[in-house]
């Protein structure tokens, strides 16, 4: 059984949940960041020196980055559906997986930072506005994007793209943020509400 390290709000831990539902991954949840078991001691920064969740450990290996577990989990169960063997197709979908991680992240860490999470050094209305512009932008890019495919993020079929950026969604709905009209956007997330996976680790009522 897999065995993986992260609480189960983190937005990072939760694409790993999701993944092991979509591929019937058994996996044993030990609780760990703000709350719950320290991710700065030397047996945890042994398995991640960033001392970051998720991790998990599988065969006495250690795995970390949320969207790598998620190529390994669904590499170990075979599923090119998800990420598909030709270069091109699976391109596509780590395409979309890396922009999540890197321009869609680092847009709404700072409303995210002050309106969610109450954060005392985030809340500078000028700050908080001009990312969040940044935020909606990139989302609009992302209704562009479905709006051009008619399903999913990479076309008719459901990825590992539309995990990680399924779960930017529901945080992008739950933040108290102005947010334009992307109808795109609200029909993929009535779509990914027909997965099991989601409506338990997405859209859960946890920004």
């Amino acid at each position: 059984m897999l065995t993986l390290l992260g609480k189960s709000t983190s937005i990072n831990v939760r694409k790993v949940l999701w993944t092991c539902a979509e591929t019937g991954q058994a996996y044993q949840l030990e609780q760990y960041g703000g709350g719950f078991q320290p991710t700065g001691t030397p047996e945890f920064l042994g398995l991640n020196p960033n001392g970051l969740v998720p991790v998990v450990i599988d065969n006495g290996q250690a795995l970390w980055e949320s969207n790598t577990i998620c190529r390994y989990l669904v590499g170990k169960h075979g599923r090119t559906d998800l990420l598909p063997l030709e270069p091109m197709a699976r391109a596509q979908v780590e395409k979309w997986m890396d922009w999540q991680a890197t321009e869609l992240n680092n847009a709404w860490r700072y409303p995210f930072m002050a309106l969610i999470r109450g954060s005392a050094e985030h809340q500078d209305p000028a700050m908080i506005a001009s990312s969040t512009n940044t935020w909606n932008r990139l989302m609009a890019l992302l209704d562009q994007q479905l709006a051009a495919t008619g399903a999913y993020v990479c076309g008719d079929t459901f990825t590992l793209a539309d995990i990680v950026l399924g779960l930017s969604l529901n945080r992008w709905l739950s933040t108290p943020v102005a947010r334009p009209a992307l109808p795109a956007l609200q029909t993929w997330s009535q779509r990914l509400m027909e997965r099991p996976g989601y409506v338990q680790h997405g859209a859960n009522g946890t920004p």
